[in-house]
């Protein structure tokens, strides 16, 4: 009787000591990466799918920016045709490759905004203006659900570098390696410069 008591008692304490140690951390950060990053990928497909209504109004009303207009599409297509996996999260070089073509077509669309405002008819053409709005709401959602991810690759990252997360991920979890996040380019860390003397 008493051994069957001890060692229930010392199955229970071994079961509240493991469910409050952190085991269950790294699946659960990893999950949330995983789920932040549906979410990115999800609002940057939201963004591809608008280009081609969007280059189409605008070539009805800007002929002459063909040039333009294929950085665009260039850059659309990059983007589509990349291999998303979710390995993508731990291979340096293939994030690295996924947020170079993704600003590539963040890149080219600001160019283009910037180009409409020369078009006046264009910009009170309502096609046009539905779809800037979506493509505005759109970017919004894209820096929310980065901010989202960076937060969960963070969370995760940290998880995998310390005590006890550190342990758990050795002798558990060794299959479970550091995510990737993204990082602000050279350009965009630049400060703009403003000369008044012109």
């Amino acid at each position: 009787m008493v051994s069957k008591t001890l060692r229930t008692f010392i199955t229970l304490t071994a079961v509240l000591i493991l469910s409050g140690c952190g085991i269950n951390n790294i699946p659960t950060f990893d999950e949330a990466v995983n789920g932040r990053w549906s979410e990115v990928q999800n609002q940057y497909k939201r963004r591809a799918d608008l280009v081609p209504n969007l280059i189409a109004t605008v070539e009805g009303f800007a002929t002459q920016e063909r040039e333009l207009l294929l950085e665009v599409t260039e850059a659309r297509t990059r983007v589509t045709q990349m291999n998303i996996s979710p390995e993508m999260l731990t291979d340096p070089a293939a994030f690295e490759a996924f947020q170079q073509n993704q600003g590539a077509l963040t890149s080219a669309l600001q160019k283009l905004m910037v180009v409409v405002e020369a078009y006046p008819d264009l910009k009170s053409n309502q096609n046009f203006l539905a779809l800037q709005q979506q493509l505005e709401g759109t970017e919004n959602r894209i820096s929310v659900a980065r901010r989202d991810y960076i937060a969960a690759v963070q969370r995760y990252n940290t998880e995998l570098r310390t005590i006890p997360g550190r342990w758990w991920a050795q002798f558990m979890y060794p299959d479970m390696v550091k995510k990737e996040n993204f990082s602000v380019s050279a350009e965009d860390a630049e400060n703009p410069t403003v000369n008044f003397n012109q």
